[in-house]
Formats: structure tokens, C-alpha cells, sequence
């Protein structure tokens, strides 16, 4: 998912999407990759925390969330991805472990490349190892601008930013104006306040003609104001 800052780093969001114009979907079909097609329904983990790391997965359609538990059993939803986003990658830097649990949040279709011929490609495929490793550097700027995001920023601000990271606003192509199917609870574990603020704050923003909300989240470009306010 593209990079939605703050109002200190909206700009920097357009020069990611140009970045992000390789069609990874299409270099690994014409490539020959091997690979496999995994298809799961929503709900599904598709890896735990802690499970052995040994591939690396790139979401060809729905979405994901990661999520870690620390030692008290508390949950922190620490991204969502949708297609054309990988993960897993850790297994490329050592890691022998998942560090977070996959779970899908809509039906979903991922490509899974063992982490042996994930090494091959990007040696021997230069194209495209420079747009991964470009599309990582662009995750690990979205990484810091969410510590950021939470650091200085309201909750107001920081739901309205994470909506319209899942409506891929400033993503190649048009952005979606339904969100996949996500509870408050989630919405409330990925900016780190109440269900009850979310619920608060959703019902402002639909008064404010930002989104519709009934059942399904329908976003309104409007909301980056939300973002930009200072």
C-alpha cells in the first residue's frame, strides 16, 4: 500500500506511486518464476507468528492484515496490505521465524515463491530487483511515517489517514471508494485507541459528508482534509 503521510509528508506519497509503476504481477509470469497460487478465505491465517519463515508472498487480489501478540496476549495490528504488496520478506534478511501472523480480511489470492528462488531472481533479474528493493524502501518510509502518524498526531487524524490508506488513496490507477470488510475493533487496534473513539470519530466524518458508512466504508477524497488540517 502506498504511503499516506502526515501533513509534513504528503508530497513525498507521488513520487512513490511513479516508483511503484513496475507490474511485479506480469515480470513474474512472463519470468517463469516458479511459484505457487494460494487461495484463502477471509478470516483465514495464512501464517502464524512464529511459524518458520521460508517464502516470500505477493498478494495478487484482497487484502491482509499483520498482526503481532506480545507475551501478555495483547494484539497490535502493525499493517494492511492489499494487492500488488508483498510479504514475508523477512526470510531474505535471516529471520527463521514469522515475527507477525497474516491473516486475510477478504477473500484472497496469493503467489507464494520459496525464499531459494526469491534469491535466484532477484541475482539474476536486475529489473527487478531494484523495484523490490525500491517497493521495501518505500514500506520501511511508510513503517516510520505510521511511528511518526502515532507519535504526534490525534487519533482523529490518524483514523482518517489509515482510511485512506485501505482505499489506496494516491496508488497507481483510481483509488477504491468501498473498503474491504473491517471492524472498528480493527480500525481501533491499528491507530492504538478505543473502539469507542473510532465509533465517535466514524460517525463525524459521515456527518461531514467524508464517508458513508453503513455496514460498508465508502471513502470521499474530502477526508484528506482530516489529514491536512494542522
Amino acid at each position: 500500500m502506498q504511503a499516506i503521510a502526515s501533513s509534513s509528508g504528503i508530497k513525498s506519497k507521488r513520487k512513490s506511486t511513479q516508483k511503484r509503476a513496475f507490474d511485479a504481477q506480469a515480470f513474474l509470469d512472463s519470468a517463469g518464476v516458479a511459484r505457487r497460487v494460494v487461495e484463502y478465505r477471509r478470516s483465514k491465517k495464512i501464517y502464524s507468528q512464529g511459524d518458520p519463515a521460508t517464502s516470500v508472498m505477493y498478494i495478487q487480489k484482497g487484502s491482509i492484515k499483520l498482526s503481532v501478540i506480545n507475551e501478555s496476549g495483547r494484539e497490535a495490528v502493525v499493517a494492511i496490505l492489499g494487492s500488488g504488496d508483498f510479504f514475508g520478506e523477512g526470510c531474505l534478511t535471516g529471520q527463521s521465524v514469522c515475527m507477525a501472523t497474516a491473516t486475510t480480511i477478504a477473500p484472497t489470492t496469493v503467489l507464494v515463491i520459496e525464499k531459494i528462488e526469491m534469491i535466484r531472481v532477484l541475482h539474476e533479474e536486475h529489473e527487478f530487483s531494484d523495484r523490490f528493493i525500491t517497493y521495501m524502501l518505500a514500506r520501511n518510509i511508510r513503517v516510520e511515517e505510521d511511528l511518526i502518524d502515532q507519535l504526534f498526531n490525534s487519533s482523529e487524524k490518524r483514523l482518517a489517514r489509515t482510511l485512506l490508506l485501505l482505499a489506496h488513496y494516491g496508488a497507481r490507477g483510481h483509488p477504491q471508494k468501498v473498503l474491504p470488510k473491517v471492524s472498528q475493533e480493527m480500525l481501533a487496534e491499528m491507530i492504538g485507541t478505543t473502539r469507542a473513539r473510532v465509533n465517535f470519530f466514524m460517525n463525524k466524518f459521515r456527518k461531514l459528508g467524508f464517508i458513508q458508512y453503513n455496514g460498508e466504508i465508502h471513502i470521499n477524497n474530502s477526508l484528506l482534509r482530516v489529514v491536512l488540517h494542522e
